[in-house]
């Protein structure tokens, strides 16, 4: 967030409001429900005021030096805002806290996660804080907070990050096209020497993998520990005035497997939906292969049997 991100939006704001409570109300709408304590004093406020609409309940102590306006029920993004207040001019987003407000996991309620570019200072309590320096192309104003791009945040987190979730992640990722691996390539490019680099590399290392599940990252990774021919994943089919998006689809084979699993095709609508595309699929000559979760994880050799016999047909 830049300072100028962090004022009163327009001039007709400051002229407008007279009363000092009425410039922090307008101040707060504009981020997401939280001002700082510097904040507060250009809106003419000093530190008995502020005690005292600590003590009335118009203002709520969220982080050291910043408040919640009104009330202290702040939404994920209003949460975001104050951490990055209370780390001061240049604060970004980034880690687990960059990926919840990107949309690219659910937030778990952690720490929020702020880098920063200066090193020393305080501690600031409930917050945990990154020194980095940060290139300005892996930078980007979301919902009018500074966070850092997809393809940074997943380097970020492949420093810390088990490798079976980072790589759901980055394929989640590529699949809802938040990222695709040409970007990832120039981010490695230049930063070679980062402690994710090496993890992020193999996770894209056979090229783009948009997987949509678990469950078709499990079929994916079996077909490729054992060196089958790599199919393509949801590819786009337009058949029959429909488009259908295979799991996985060796095209040239006119075969198509579909990962089915409980959790997402267990309700009767899915089903009836799985049905109408394997029918679809069978009636323009495609073969349709159903793995489930359980024959992909309890039997895998039968399993990569049945592929190759499907491929040999």
């Amino acid at each position: 967030m830049s300072s100028a991100e962090w004022r009163i939006g327009s001039s007709e704001a400051n002229e407008g409001a007279t009363r000092p409570d009425v410039r922090v109300a307008r101040w707060a709408a504009e981020q997401h429900g939280v001002i700082a304590t510097r904040q507060l004093r250009a809106c003419g406020i000093g530190k008995a005021g502020i005690n005292a609409r600590v003590a009335r309940g118009q203002l709520h102590p969220r982080f050291r030096g910043v408040y919640a306006v009104g009330h202290d029920a702040l939404t994920q993004t209003g949460e975001f805002a104050a951490a990055l207040l209370a780390c001061g001019e240049g604060a970004v987003l980034g880690d687990y806290c960059a990926a919840a407000h990107l949309g690219l996991r659910a937030w778990d309620d952690r720490r929020p996660e702020i880098i920063v570019a200066r090193a020393g200072g305080r501690r600031i309590a409930g917050i945990k804080v990154h020194r980095r320096v940060l290139d300005p192309r892996d930078v980007w104003i979301r919902g009018g907070l500074r966070v850092t791009t997809p393809a940074r945040t997943l380097l970020d987190l492949a420093a810390t990050m088990d490798l079976k979730t980072l790589r759901r992640l980055v394929r989640q990722a590529q699949a809802e096209r938040r990222v695709n691996v040409r970007q990832l390539l120039e981010l490695l490019g230049r930063h070679r020497g980062h402690r994710g680099a090496g993890r992020l590399r193999a996770v894209i290392a056979d090229g783009p993998a948009p997987t949509r599940s678990i469950h078709e990252d499990q079929v994916l990774d079996l077909i490729s520990r054992a060196g089958i021919e790599r199919p393509e994943i949801n590819p786009t089919l337009r058949i029959g005035g429909r488009t259908i998006k295979p799991d996985l689809l060796w095209r040239a084979r006119w075969l198509a497997v579909e990962c089915d699993s409980r959790r997402w095709h267990g309700d009767p609508l899915t089903q009836q939906d799985d049905a109408d595309k394997q029918a679809i699929l069978e009636a323009h000559g495609y073969r349709v292969l159903r793995i489930t979760w359980h024959q992909a994880a309890s039997h895998p050799q039968q399993t990569l049997a049945r592929i190759r016999a499907a491929l040999a047909a």
